[in-house]
This record gives C-alpha cells, structure tokens and sequence, in this order.
C-alpha cells in the first residue's frame, strides 16, 4: 500500500470550529509587534494557555484550542507535568485543521477568522474526494460529483478573502495512479480536482497544494502527468510526505526531480513525525499505519532548506492515529499514547 493516510478531521476539531468566531476572537490569541502572546482561557475548563509561534519563524495559526491543547490542561489538572509538556510540544505548533464533511462552510470560516484575527494562516486540508481511500480506514467521502462539488463551494465560501494554505486531496492522484481507484472513477475525479483548484485559487489569499506522494513511492514519472490533467498548473504548488515519515532530506529530493516535470512548482512538506525516518519493520503494506519508534519532525516553517520549498508543515495532526491497526483506533481519533512516543522521540 502507497497511500499516505490523511486522518479524518476529528470531532474536537469540528466542534473547535464552530466555536472559533466567537470565543477565540474573543480570547485575544493575536500578535503584536511579531511577539508571540498566551491566549489566556484560564476560565474555560479544559483548556490550556498555548503561545503562538513568532510570526517570523512561522507564520502559520496555533489552534488554541485543539485536541493536544485539551490533552495538556488533562495532563496539568492530573499533575502529570512532564506529560503535560510532552505534549504541549504538539499543541504550541501549527497544525492542519482537516474540514469535515458535514459542516464545511462553518469549519472554514471559523478557522480561517481565528487565524486572521491572530495575524496568521491557517493550514487546512480537504479529503473528501468520492471514493476515498479505496474502502480502507480512511473510506468515506462525498456521495458523487455533484455533493463534492457543492462541498468544495461551501468551503470557498467559509474562507473568503482570509489567508489560508490548502492541501487538497491527500492520495487522491496517487491512488489514479497505483490503480487503487477503478477506472470508472478516474475521468470524474479528475474533473472534480480540476474544479476544486480552480474554485480555490481564485480566492484573493488562499494557495493551494496538490497531493503527489511521497519519497517511498515511485518515480516521479508514473505522476506528473496524472498531476497535469488534475490542474497543477493553475495551483500554487504540490505537497509531499503527507501522513508518512520519509525524512526531509528525501522528501526534497523526491519533491524536486517532480517540480522539474511540472513547471518547476514549488512545494510543502508533511514534517509531522518523520523525524524518525520511515519504519522498516513489519508487513510492508502495513508500515505507514501508526508505526512505532517514529518522533516528531521539524517544526512547521517558511525558512526551508531549499528554494523550492515553500513550507513545512505538519499536515497530519501529531498523536492522531492512522487507523485501527497496532492497537490504535480509527482513523483521525486521538491517540494520548502515540502522541507522547512522538514527542519523546
């Protein structure tokens, strides 16, 4: 299996963004003068203080209310101090926030006006492409064309004119590909990729990266075109490494012989737990899938070793599992013990 997982947006999480607009633009998460501030929502049981990152390193949003910031004040009221801190290694960096299925709009529009009003970008990532996931953990998906693409408006809608970077589609070219997904189902989703990059570069400050795999795969050869006629030329650029491990090393290497194929684009990296490396041991087919021994990655950054990479990011949520497999639970819950193993390393 090839397939890079991307974990479904959690229920915290969907909840978190229907409660954005109105209590974090009110709890004061914002910057000023590039220095990062405490949102402070000692009031709100179940909550952490989280700092955002300077806006120079990155200038990426901090959920402040995400699912490892909720771990960290579980931790803290439990007296588990070196847990706590293990964890807020996660919930102080920017990560992704996955749109769900049900309540795009809203989603989009709560994260996006959190961030904006704290002087930085949210990260999103829409995976709702029909037929995902070719029926493993993370199935699922819009009903057809049409539910996709009205999904894919909604979303438009809910970011507006405020800065957003996009991962569209994680394993959806791939899968085109790898011949995961049936013929019948390849011209369609072309056409529905093709329509969401066009829907999402015309917005004025949103950037868009195309999912194409990652450094283990293959030649970069078997996807450019795939990429090609799936609208890369019109998108800001691709993503690689999205929910795997390879080390960013390879991940460049990897990301630029395929900028080479595609128009010298530009690229984002998932450094969310390749710290580590690939893991090596096991069912091949099954290596990807909540592997142990893995850590954390660089942390989420403009200032990248290359020119061509734009990003990174860490587009999967750190301490959410891959799916039921090695003893973890479906696929985008919450996982305390994975998350703790990638922050210690």
């Amino acid at each position: 299996m090839y397939g890079s997982k991307g974990g479904i947006a959690t229920a915290g999480a969907r909840a978190a963004a229907l409660v954005l607009g109105a209590a974090l633009l009110a709890g004061g998460c914002s910057d000023s003068g590039g220095e990062a501030e405490k949102d402070e929502k000692k009031d709100e049981p179940g909550t952490a203080a989280i700092t955002q990152q300077p806006k120079e390193i990155s200038p990426f949003w901090v959920n402040p209310d995400g699912t490892a910031a909720h771990q960290v004040a579980d931790f803290e009221r439990d007296g588990k101090k070196a847990e706590a801190d293990r964890i807020r290694e996660i919930a102080e960096q920017p990560v992704a926030e996955w749109i769900g299925a049900d309540q795009p709009e809203q989603e989009a529009r709560g994260f996006t006006e959190a961030a904006d009003e704290a002087g930085r970008i949210a990260v999103l990532v829409l995976y709702n492409i029909p037929h995902r996931d070719c029926g493993q953990y993370s199935q699922g998906g819009a009903a057809d064309g049409s539910a996709y693409r009205a999904w894919i408006d909604a979303v438009t809608t809910g970011i507006g004119d405020r800065p957003a970077t996009v991962v569209l589609e994680p394993d959806a070219v791939l899968h085109l590909v790898d011949g995961c997904t049936p013929d019948q189902y390849h011209q369609e989703r072309y056409d529905l990729l093709t329509y969401a990059v066009s829907e999402l570069t015309a917005l004025k400050n949103t950037k868009v990266y195309l999912d194409a795999g990652n450094a283990g795969w293959g030649n970069p050869d078997q996807i450019f075109e795939p990429l090609k006629r799936a609208g890369i030329d019109r998108a800001d650029g691709f993503a690689v490494n999205v929910s795997n491990f390879y080390s960013t090393e390879r991940s460049i290497a990897y990301g630029k012989r395929l900028s080479a194929k595609v128009g010298n684009k530009h690229f984002v990296i998932d450094t969310s737990r390749n710290g580590n490396g690939p893991y090596t041991e096991g069912d091949p087919a099954e290596r990807w899938c909540n592997p142990p021994g893995r850590a954390l990655g660089e942390t989420p950054t403009t200032k990248t070793a290359d020119p061509l990479v734009d990003a990174y990011l860490w587009i999967k949520r750190p301490g959410e599992s891959d799916g039921a497999c090695k003893g973890g639970p479906k696929a985008g819950q919450w996982w305390a013990a994975y998350a703790l193993k990638l922050a210690e390393g």
